[in-house]
């Protein structure tokens, strides 16, 4: 593999981050720099992650960044069902964006463990 783009986690983990700042849109605008900026940071965390750790050159490295990633998706996770506690987002709309990072989990541990 030559380059992180070749990574179909990443590609994934990227295609998110335009659907979580889509949803994340329509939060109120007291939230701007409240959970709003945290889901979408956490959110962006996923896919640099991936790439800062692919870029490191070496296995140990690579595993230890893409277990930052595994937590930053963790922490999109509970935001998106504070989110969705508050009222600022559809329990169906939830479900879909939690499946897709469930998924994301799954590569992310895929990927860990071929590194070790």
């Amino acid at each position: 593999m030559k380059t992180f783009r070749e990574l179909v986690v990443w590609q994934k983990s990227m295609d998110l981050v335009t659907e979580i700042y889509e949803k994340t849109r329509n939060f109120p605008d007291e939230e701007k720099y409240g959970l709003t900026n945290q889901i979408r940071r956490a959110s962006v965390s996923i896919p640099s992650n991936i790439a800062e750790g692919f870029g490191r050159k070496s296995d140990g490295d690579f595993a230890r960044f893409v277990s930052i990633a595994m937590g930053s998706n963790y922490e999109v996770q509970t935001q998106l069902e504070i989110a969705r506690n508050v009222g600022f987002m559809e329990t169906g709309q939830l479900k879909i964006l939690i499946e897709k990072l469930e998924e994301i989990d799954k590569m992310l541990k895929g990927l860990k463990s071929k590194l070790k």
